[in-house]
């Protein structure tokens, strides 16, 4: 059996029908190779006792020989045992691709748990991970590997959204590891491809450095304590506290200030506000104007500056535990639709002038120019601002109802 199947010629024929076993494919048919050697020729032709049909490929018929080893008694028990006698045990290869199917399946489970599943948002999140394989690869392929990186993953989005947390806290509470995500990890990258889901993110605007810090501050999580932050106007503070007494010499001066996170979380703040309407903005010129046309009278005025930031929103839940009445405007966009949606739900605030009835009055003045990016979104505070939207898919920036605002500030 060595002498006719062992040799180096034949090494070929052996890995054909190994695969073939592996498979569980019968060995009824022919193996073919392609630009087979003067040896590899001679070696088959050794096997079979006859002349092969000449030419550059080699075809060899796996029941003739599996005959050849029977009736020769250099393998009575035929081909399939030879090649196992030479090469060693053969696998299932179709329990092993079903086990291996199956511990995939098992990994895809470990999603399945309500921090993912109780999220429209996420619905179609796992789903994504099984087609693009990007788990699979992050895992090096490995189902333990990756079952490890699906609980991980569902640890985090359990404790998202934040109202303001410093990532390495978050790793620190979700995980026990104050560096579990840091940038370059794999988990790192595969939590972020849920935020984006949990946040409408598209993933384009979430490339790069950049892109990263406003994903997870979509989701009220800041890189560090001090680089995010929120600006305000006309908070009156209060002597208590370094925060209050920062906020009282800025509305006493009329000027804007800037909390960051840290100031936000070391300590309950002291605002000097219960019960208030506060209002919220999207842009920095509103506020800007506000303090240029009002100066210590403006009202309390909190800038969004575009997608909340982990500092804005612990402001906005410190505002509303003290029952401060939020109320949001921003661009007539599917951008500001978006931070509207989170505004209202998170923090139980109300549309400023941030309904149909103004967009429309907008786009009769001419105010705004074309939507031309963007995704349309629901309204569902105003059902009808999204159908206006849609029908004259025109932008109205936060900018040019300016006038419009500061006479709302104005009022008492």
């Amino acid at each position: 059996m060595q002498r006719l199947l062992g040799g180096p010629e034949t090494a070929w024929l052996l890995e054909r029908v190994r695969n073939r076993i592996a498979a569980g494919r019968p060995l009824d048919a022919s193996a073919t190779l392609r630009s087979a050697t003067p040896g590899q020729r001679r070696a088959a032709e050794a096997l079979l006792g006859r002349r092969l049909r000449a030419g550059a490929s080699l075809t060899v018929p796996l029941a003739e020989v599996d005959r050849v080893l029977r009736e020769s008694l250099a393998c009575p028990d035929g081909l399939a045992a030879a090649v196992v006698a030479l090469t060693g045990p053969v696998g299932d290869k179709r329990a092993q691709d079903a086990a291996l199917a199956a511990s995939w399946q098992q990994v895809l489970a470990e999603l399945d748990q309500p921090a993912v599943t109780d999220r429209p948002e996420l619905a179609s999140w796992p789903a994504m991970l099984a087609a693009t394989g990007l788990l699979k690869r992050l895992s090096g392929s490995d189902p333990a590997i990756a079952r490890q990186l699906a609980a991980d993953i569902v640890r985090v989005l359990a404790l998202l959204p934040s109202d303001g947390l410093a990532l390495p806290v978050l790793a620190a509470r979700a995980l026990g590891d104050a560096h579990a995500l840091d940038d370059g990890r794999p988990l790192t990258t595969l939590v972020l491809s849920g935020v984006r889901h949990l946040a409408g993110l598209p993933a384009a605007t979430t490339a790069g450095a950049e892109g990263r810090r406003a994903a997870w501050a979509a989701v009220g999580v800041a890189l560090d304590e001090l680089s995010s932050r929120v600006l305000v106007l006309g908070l009156p503070g209060s002597p208590r506290g370094t925060v209050g007494r920062v906020l009282a010499a800025a509305r006493e001066g009329g000027e804007p200030c800037v909390l960051t996170l840290r100031q936000l979380v070391r300590q309950v703040p002291d605002l000097g506000l219960d019960e208030h309407v506060v209002r919220i903005c999207e842009n920095p010129a509103v506020l800007a104007a506000a303090a240029d046309e009002l100066g210590p009278g403006c009202p309390p005025l909190v800038c969004a500056e575009g997608t909340l930031s982990a500092a804005a929103r612990c402001l906005l839940r410190h505002l509303r535990d003290r029952g401060c009445r939020l109320a949001f405007h921003g661009d007539f966009d599917w951008g500001g639709i978006r931070i509207a949606t989170g505004v209202l739900r998170l923090f139980g605030a109300t549309p400023w002038r941030y309904d149909a009835v103004s967009y429309l009055a907008a786009v009769e003045r001419s105010l705004g120019s074309p939507l031309t990016t963007g995704s349309p979104v629901p309204t569902p505070w105003d059902p009808a601002l999204g159908e206006a939207i849609s029908h004259h898919r025109v932008r109205v920036e936060e900018e040019h109802l300016i006038d419009q605002l500061l006479t709302d500030l104005r009022s008492p």
